[in-house]
């Protein structure tokens, strides 16, 4: 079986509000999700929140569209990226991809 692939598209993102939206709508988090870094950082790690398909057979997360806004929020971009490493790290089965075509 392959892992679920997830395209996670940051076109339009201009801070963190609107990254951990779009989170909670690609990994189609529960309304609980808490829209911080740490519950990011949970969500990541705990397979029992992924979708469905996802826990069985692993995620791959693919980022698109996110350089506008790694150089505008240069600060908060390198901790998404903090914590998208440190769930992959911890983490059996997920895997996180930026793509670099498309990207603007």
């Amino acid at each position: 079986m392959t892992e679920l692939v997830v395209t996670l598209d940051l076109t339009g993102v201009t801070d963190k509000a609107d990254l951990m939206d779009r989170c909670a709508e690609a990994l189609r988090l529960p309304g609980w999700f808490g829209r911080n870094w740490d519950a990011l950082a949970d969500s990541l790690t705990d397979c029992t929140v992924w979708p469905e398909e996802a826990a069985e057979r692993g995620m791959r997360i693919v980022v698109r569209n996110w350089r506008p806004y790694a150089g505008a929020r240069p600060a908060e971009w390198r901790t998404a990226e903090e914590v998208f490493s440190e769930a992959v790290d911890r983490t059996p089965g997920l895997t996180v991809l930026l793509a670099l075509g498309g990207s603007s």
